[in-house]
């Protein structure tokens, strides 16, 4: 056995390319909501691997699928199919709208092939020119260089060379700034049902039904980015089974595997079907050991059980966040569905959500932000009860120590 090197927070700045700024401490176990760190310390998480381990660290039944499949096939490449793979397509296709379904590794490379897809669709069953992406501000899709231009910030695609044409951007939740670049060349609106980097900002239904609307009239499609607004999150499986509008294309990851590394786009029979052998494809994407733990992970999350009590533990979330706001007069607004929340910061306070991080994390809380202005709360969709108001009480202690720094 390989003789294990003493490592710490520091190695980080070492060995890793500098595009992180992680925390100083370094867990290495979780159970439940509760993670612990190298000196044993213990953390209420909240922030759940952003939005990833929907069913905490270490569900008993992730961990039975994941050491039965590593004990039986790890890969196999897509020169064949295996068993998890064909079940958890099959599984998806009878929870959703969709007809086919392709894996990949990560939510990025589900967008890649979702627009990849929108395309040639619209090059193959329409015209060589209707190649126009219509996205939106602050949303964000991935970081391959496709992804990140589609994605409505340029902090994050600025600075790598020519960037892919024919994307526009317009304001999320604005019917009538998509009405204006609608067109005969426009092949797909590509969204976020909630932006989730962008700030934790729901689409609204009137504006959803009118781009469904624009998209039919103009033989457009409708790409539904849920890779962290899916599996659960919303409270539904999917956002849009809340929002009355059905996409075309629909994207998950994140929490599709529980923590393992794996991503699905999903489609119908009519879309899927002008893609051939060779057109698109991936080495890792279906393998059998992510299939299998994501396959565990739907199985659990796509019951009354744990759907029916995702709108409960929300509104304990926001109760909690209100009365914090009451005391202290630090949030302008609080938002979002499900267990994917979002408080916003006050002028006073705005660009200090890092800050808040910190100070909980100093209090033994894990918490994300969502832009500099915007806290952001993706706890696991089981987070026990008494985690949320342990946690909460914790955060309130961090609230008072940025306010009286």
């Amino acid at each position: 056995m390989s003789e294990k090197l003493s490592v710490n927070r520091s190695t980080f700045d070492q060995v890793i390319l500098p595009v992180y700024a992680p925390a100083q401490f370094v867990p290495v176990k979780g159970k439940g909501s509760r993670v612990w760190d190298q000196q044993g310390r213990e953390y209420i998480d909240f922030s759940g691997g952003i939005a990833v381990t929907a069913l905490g660290h270490c569900h008993p039944a992730l961990v039975a699928a994941l050491k039965q499949q590593g004990e039986t096939l790890w890969h196999t490449s897509n020169v064949f199919t295996n068993e998890p793979a064909l079940r958890l397509a099959s599984k998806l296709i009878a929870a959703t709208f969709a007809d086919r379904v392709f894996f990949a590794n990560s939510g990025a490379e589900a967008n890649e092939a979702a627009f990849k897809l929108a395309r040639h669709y619209a090059v193959t069953r329409h015209s060589p020119y209707k190649t126009k992406i219509i996205a939106f501000h602050n949303a964000f899709h991935g970081r391959t260089l496709f992804t990140v231009s589609v994605g409505g910030q340029p902090k994050y695609s600025d600075g790598f060379g020519p960037k892919p044409a024919d994307i526009v951007h317009v304001p999320f939740n604005d019917l009538a700034a998509v009405k204006a670049v609608m067109d005969d060349h426009t092949c797909a609106v590509v969204m976020e049902p909630i932006q989730g980097e962008g700030g934790i900002t729901v689409a609204e239904m009137a504006f959803l039904k009118g781009v469904r609307e624009l998209c039919n009239q103009y033989q457009a499609l409708l790409v539904f980015d849920e890779v962290q607004s899916g599996m659960g999150r919303s409270g539904k499986l999917f956002t849009y089974m809340h929002l009355g509008v059905t996409p075309d294309i629909l994207t998950t990851a994140k929490a599709l595997g529980g923590g393992f590394p794996v991503s699905a786009m999903l489609t119908t029979e009519e879309i899927a079907s002008v893609m051939q052998v060779g057109t698109h494809g991936t080495t890792y994407g279906g393998n059998p050991l992510a299939c299998a733990v994501a396959e565990a992970a739907l199985d659990v999350i796509n019951t009354p059980e744990v759907l029916n009590g995702i709108e409960h533990r929300h509104g304990v979330f926001v109760q909690a966040l209100q009365k914090i706001d009451r005391k202290y007069g630090v949030f302008s607004d609080i938002r979002g569905l499900g267990l994917l929340i979002g408080a916003e910061l006050k002028a006073e306070y705005r660009g200090k959500a890092r800050d808040f991080l910190t100070a909980a994390a100093a209090r033994g809380l894990m918490i994300l932000n969502a832009g500099p202005d915007v806290i952001r709360f993706a706890p696991s969709l089981v987070v026990e009860l008494e985690d949320i108001e342990e946690g909460m009480a914790l955060f309130e202690l961090a609230v008072q120590d940025v306010i009286n720094a």
